[in-house]
């Protein structure tokens, strides 16, 4: 990718949005619809053979696989959800952790170097297609419509003139923007990260081989050794907002379930 942003004639040209629409590889199919089948067989792989010889006293593989699962299981599902009401929510959990995980850390995996997250569309589809339904559908089954509407929307010890103004944006919170901010966070995070790494490396490959002044190339060093430390930075993050991600979604489903608001 790094040549294709060096315009004609020597000129550097910053990437942008236009760098994260790569051309389709066949067809219609895309780099980041292939890395998203590349990701649900890698954390199949990854669980089917940390599991095939269990043991009492577990391997390494086997010890990071039940380390992931401890983490969403207890960490995330059971703190969110609360002890009553977690179990049955802790595989969605645990494959939206992985999953989130596995394309975010796909921006800093050498050749790959794409992390699937910066096209919107796919937090999109897992928050409006997977979480939302997922949230309201259990707390319709726990409370019935009425009382999940009267919960959600209503909250007890506010004077009824404030219904007014609450409700109408506690309606727009809950059914609209909830879906849209959880997809969003995650999105903007993975895509300014890697933005910023093209930066630093182009910019280095541009002072290193294409600038004209010989005085320039040195400073291609410091513009390569900061794309490395943000590399390292950025690889937190990526974990940090797959972290967030999978918090966010169980808060989600916890509250809907709560007796109260």
């Amino acid at each position: 990718m790094g040549m294709s942003l060096l315009a004609e004639g020597g000129e550097f040209k910053p990437p942008g949005v236009g760098d994260f629409f790569l051309p389709p590889i066949f067809g219609s199919v895309t780099k980041p619809m292939v890395l998203v089948v590349l990701s649900i067989v890698i954390i199949i792989a990854f669980f089917l053979l940390a599991s095939r010889n269990m043991k009492l006293v577990p391997g390494k593989f086997q010890f990071m696989a039940e380390g992931v699962y401890d983490f969403s299981r207890n960490s995330i599902t059971r703190e969110q959800i609360g002890a009553k009401d977690f179990r049955p929510y802790v595989p969605l959990i645990l494959a939206l952790f992985t999953f989130t995980l596995v394309n975010n850390i796909f921006g800093i995996i050498p050749i790959i170097q794409f992390p699937t997250f910066s096209h919107i569309g796919f937090p999109l589809a897992l928050s409006i297609l997977v979480i939302y339904p997922v949230y309201h559908i259990s707390g319709i089954r726990k409370h019935g419509l009425g009382g999940y509407l009267k919960k959600e929307l209503f909250p007890p010890g506010i004077p009824k003139p404030i219904y007014f103004l609450l409700t109408p944006i506690e309606i727009f919170t809950k059914f609209f923007m909830n879906p849209i901010t959880l997809a969003i966070r995650v999105f903007a995070a993975m895509f300014a990260g890697h933005l910023i790494l093209l930066v630093f490396t182009l910019g280095g490959e541009y002072l290193l081989i294409e600038a004209s002044s010989a005085w320039l190339k040195p400073a291609s060093i410091f513009a390569f050794a900061f794309a490395i430390a943000m590399t390292f930075l950025e690889a937190f993050i990526q974990v940090i907002q797959a972290y967030i991600f999978a918090l966010l979604a169980a808060g989600y489903i916890g509250t809907a379930l709560a007796a109260e608001h």
